[in-house]
C-alpha cells in the first residue's frame, strides 16, 4: 500500500460520511471494496449508498452477490476485491494487514474508536513506501490534519 488515510467521523456514524469518499472514487475511474466485519455496518453503509447522493448513481453491490465483480464499489465482510478494486475502505476502524496489498487504503473510526485506531497508526509508523494520512470531517468536508 502506498497511502494509508485514517479518517475521523467525530460523532457521525461512518455510514453517513464514508459515501463521500466513494463518490470521490468512483468519479476518479477506480473501484472500492468496503470492509466490515459488521454485517449490520454494511446493511446501513448500502443503503447510504443509494441516499446519501440522489443525484449521482453510486452503484455498489455484496461479495457474494450475482454480478459482484461488476460492481464499482463492493461491500464485504473480507478483503478479497472481487470487482478488481485498488482503494479500500475498513468501515469498521479494524486494520487488517490484507489491506496492505490495495494501493490506496481509508481507515474508518469515530470518536468512539481512536483508542482501536492508534495502534495501527503506530505499528504503520515505520513501513517503508507507506504514506499515512489523518483526515478529520470538518462541515461535511475531509480536512487533512497534520
Amino acid at each position: 500500500m502506498q497511502r494509508l488515510g485514517f479518517y475521523l467521523s467525530g460523532e457521525r456514524p461512518v455510514e453517513q460520511v464514508l459515501p463521500l469518499i466513494a463518490r470521490k472514487a468512483i468519479a476518479s475511474g477506480e473501484r472500492l471494496l468496503v470492509v466490515s466485519g459488521d454485517a449490520a455496518l454494511l446493511d446501513r453503509v448500502d443503503e447510504a449508498l443509494w441516499e446519501a447522493f440522489p443525484a449521482d448513481f453510486l452503484a455498489h453491490g455484496r461479495a457474494g452477490a450475482a454480478h459482484a465483480e461488476r460492481q464499482p464499489i463492493l461491500l464485504s465482510e473480507g478483503c478479497r476485491a472481487d470487482n478488481g478494486a485498488r482503494l479500500i475502505a475498513l468501515a469498521d476502524g479494524v486494520w487488517r494487514e490484507e489491506a496492505e496489498a490495495f494501493a490506496r487504503g481509508f481507515l474508518f473510526f469515530d470518536d468512539a474508536g481512536r483508542d482501536r485506531a492508534r495502534p495501527a497508526w503506530t505499528a504503520l509508523d515505520s513501513r517503508a513506501g507507506m504514506e499515512r494520512e489523518f483526515h478529520v470531517l470538518d462541515n461535511g468536508k475531509w480536512v487533512r490534519r497534520r
